[in-house]
């Protein structure tokens, strides 16, 4: 591996991790939080190198896009995190067996995390944030679409531990290149988990290529049912925060479900869309409905291809159903596991789907745009899991720890 040399420093910079306090780890993020403001020139610099090369049509441009708002965000977020609990050192489990031995199962940290991301620069610092936290080194593999600005961003890390006489590969960048993921999937030994976010096929190649141990996080083709007995004020507003909040986002919504009996109510659903330009692809009744009432050159025939995809655009599809089960079974066949939601007044059918909605994030009369971790109030994410095994929803400090048994005795020995 070329890259050997890399993770071995990393490797050996996670040890040191353990001897670090959590009151010490907290001030250097706080010390890096300022650090984002008062380097903002520079990050923005960097950013914008990155931005010039891309197409503004790119859905992923507004992924890419850094600006002083959104560092700020950046920053008070690590604050947050700097400001929460530790998640290491907790008892699970403490009993003392009939012949003395006492068992404790306490969390610790994974070791080395490891992070494949696309154009999401603000992905690096959070991912640092979670992990220095947790007790945890990282590997960072982004891609070439933010390779100024994760670079950018890794100085700055590394300026701040240097100042703080902390080994500065807790934290590493690998070249935006696919050899480095390559090589990533395969450090066994090094890396102890690793962590896909992205898009379908880079979930999807990390998944069918790594042999080092991964959790998924899902790309999010998210649907929204309005249900007969849906509010249509609330409705309009959960589905416009929903669908034009941010449209490159993976908790975005995708596809409106609605009660075949609400279809008369369909344009004025749909109404505040139009404000945002939002292509809309219908369904053979839900098009007559909106025909109309919805700008022609906005308004399309929904074909097979508009159901299960992830649009991060300004586009949404639309489906009719005439139950609340047949909502169901579409989010069964086309949704991806990562966030659902329901608009209705009826408890009984609220209930209903928070039931049988196989999803990491289910909601009811609210948008799924909050699907994240720091509204969630775990002050980051590092991704948002749809897998069942392990982490599930937005995964932060506790979804990054571990655990391992202690066993103590005084000369007990098995019969």
């Amino acid at each position: 591996m070329q890259l050997k040399e890399t993770f071995e420093k990393v490797k050996n910079a996670s040890r040191e991790l353990a001897l670090i306090s959590d009151e010490r780890r907290s001030d250097i993020l706080l010390a890096t939080a300022d650090a984002i403001i008062t380097n903002s020139g520079a990050l923005l610099e960097a950013n914008a190198r990155d931005l010039a090369r891309m197409d503004r049509s790119n859905p992923l441009y507004d992924r890419l896009l850094l600006n002083e708002k959104r560092l700020e965000a950046i920053a008070a977020d690590m604050r947050h995190v700097a400001a929460l609990p530790s998640p290491l050192g907790k008892t699970l489990i403490d009993k003392t067996l009939d012949n003395g031995l006492h068992l404790r199962r306490v969390t610790v940290p994974f070791g080395v995390i490891g992070m494949i991301y696309e154009a999401r620069p603000n992905v690096s610092f959070d991912v640092f944030s979670l992990c220095f936290k947790s007790g945890n080194a990282c590997v960072l593999k982004g891609g070439r679409d933010a390779d100024e600005s994760n670079k950018a961003i890794v100085r700055l890390i590394h300026d701040i531990l240097r100042r703080e006489q902390v080994n500065p590969s807790v934290v590493e960048l690998l070249p935006a290149t696919h050899e480095a993921t390559g090589e990533m999937l395969n450090a066994v030994g090094y890396i102890d988990l690793c962590i896909p976010r992205g898009g379908k096929r880079l979930i999807e190649f990390v998944r069918d290529t790594a042999r080092v141990p991964v959790i998924e996080t899902g790309a999010g083709v998210v649907n929204a049912f309005f249900d007969v007995d849906g509010d249509l004020s609330i409705g309009r507003l959960i589905i416009n925060n929903a669908k034009t909040r941010r449209v490159s986002v993976c908790n975005a919504l995708d596809c409106l479900i609605i009660h075949q009996n609400r279809l008369n109510d369909l344009g004025e659903l749909c109404a505040p869309l139009i404000i945002s330009n939002v292509v809309v692809y219908a369904d053979e009744q839900a098009y007559d409905a909106l025909h109309g009432k919805y700008p022609d050159e906005l308004l399309r025939h929904a074909t097979d291809e508009s159901f299960g995809t992830e649009f991060m655009d300004y586009a949404m599809a639309i489906r009719t159903v005439p139950t609340v089960e047949a909502a169901i079974r579409h989010i069964s066949t086309y949704g991806s596991g990562h966030s659902e939601c329901i608009i209705t007044e009826n408890a009984a059918t609220a209930a209903q789907f928070e039931a049988q909605v196989d999803a990491a994030c289910v909601y009811v009369n609210a948008p799924t745009s909050f699907t994240d971790g720091a509204q969630f109030g775990l002050g980051a994410e590092i991704g948002i899991s749809t897998q069942k095994l392990g982490p599930r929803g937005p995964m932060a400090l506790d979804e990054i720890t571990t655990y391992k048994w202690l066993i103590e005795g005084h000369g007990q020995v098995r019969p």
